[in-house]
């Protein structure tokens, strides 16, 4: 008996503008909205395949979804085979670029592949990947955005109430280095030595003001400083990395897997957290968990919690996961958790399955 993978038959997306619980503010963004494109990656049998993909900003929408669009053409009538098709992907928008709108369209698009292929075998998408699922260490990223010091010791006692946290992350990049030191300690007296606090400055500096802000965060017990400067910016890194004892975290804006390789070599991190999406999708991320693996570099997710729950769990030096409740007024099964630890789902796929009638209010 033989077994014949289906094939793509098309893709949709549609754009929907979800309000957050808290409002998002950082030192380089402010996202007012939860801007998402909504992926069905239909096959000739049947099967819907289904991911996300965060569009950072509203007018983002129309050219993404034109590059989804143009992406359904390109591998429509494919076998359901992700790496084939992403490489194919990556070979016919070679000349436009992989990285930036068309890097996001390829990493949706092959998340969604992967969801159809552990739906056509029946599979959770850890189980198709050759794992199973495991209680992953979880963070609470849903709040301490930067705003006022006073507010912020309240909403670190809310945030790990939320899912039984023990571990939450605090934004800084404020116009002074003494008032982002304030912010941490007032955080770090409400939680406790016990909880885990890190730290993300959204590249919102340079490298010898990182080096300085650092060095005056580095007694405060951070689990990590994230994103100090430019992401692309792998010397600075490793100049401030020599320069701190606290973990250097960055890797969210790294479009290929390669990019990890380059700056492992160049020194310029600790810690990496890839995005599923922009890293290329599952198909990239595993890539890069190879890398990190071989490096022995601990390796956290960006966003997604959806997938990264899967995919953290098949990732060898698997560290933290980010969770982010941004699509869960979408879901009908939104991710859970319970003391602090969430677990891949045991349904087909990812476990994304679309509550149409919340769609329906926040479409754009």
């Amino acid at each position: 008996m033989t077994f014949e993978m289906p094939s793509v038959l098309r893709i949709d997306a549609r754009p929907v503008l979800i309000p957050f619980r808290r409002s998002v503010q950082t030192a380089s963004f402010v996202i007012p909205e939860v801007p998402l494109v909504l992926i069905d990656l239909h096959t000739d049998d049947g099967i819907v395949g289904r991911a996300y993909v965060l569009a950072f900003a509203q007018w983002v929408f129309k050219p993404l979804i034109a590059c989804i669009e143009a992406a359904s053409e390109m591998i429509s009538g494919q076998v359901l085979a992700p790496i084939n098709v992403a490489a194919l992907l990556r070979e016919r928008m070679l000349l436009v670029g992989n990285t930036g709108i068309t890097g996001i369209a390829i990493g949706g698009i092959d998340m969604a592949l992967w969801d159809a292929v552990a739906r056509t075998h029946n599979l959770p998408l850890v189980s198709l990947l050759g794992g199973k699922a495991r209680q992953l260490p979880t963070y609470n990223s849903c709040g301490l955005w930067l705003k006022s010091i006073e507010s912020l010791a309240d909403e670190a006692s809310a945030l790990l109430e939320e899912g039984g946290f023990n571990a939450v992350k605090i934004r800084l990049g404020r116009s002074s280095a003494l008032d982002d030191l304030t912010a941490v300690r007032v955080v770090r007296e409400r939680i406790g030595i016990d909880c885990a606090l890190m730290a993300d400055f959204n590249q919102s500096l340079r490298t010898g003001e990182a080096i300085e802000r650092g060095r005056m965060l580095d007694k405060e017990g951070l689990t990590w400083i994230e994103d100090p400067i430019a992401h692309d910016n792998y010397e600075g890194h490793a100049k401030i990395r020599s320069s701190l004892t606290t973990p250097i975290q960055t890797g969210e804006n790294f479009y290929e897997a390669r990019k990890l390789k380059r700056a492992i070599e160049m020194g310029a991190l600790d810690f990496v957290m890839p995005d599923a999406a922009l890293i290329g999708g599952v198909t990239g991320w595993m890539q890069a968990a190879a890398i990190a693996d071989a490096y022995d570099i601990p390796m956290s997710s960006h966003l997604y919690p959806e997938f990264s729950r899967h995919l953290l769990a098949v990732t060898p030096s698997a560290h933290w996961l980010e969770y982010v409740d941004w699509a869960a007024p979408i879901l009908q099964d939104p991710v859970r958790v319970m003391d602090g630890r969430v677990i891949a789902t045991n349904t087909p796929g990812a476990g994304l399955e679309w509550d149409e009638g919340s769609i329906s209010r926040f479409l754009a």
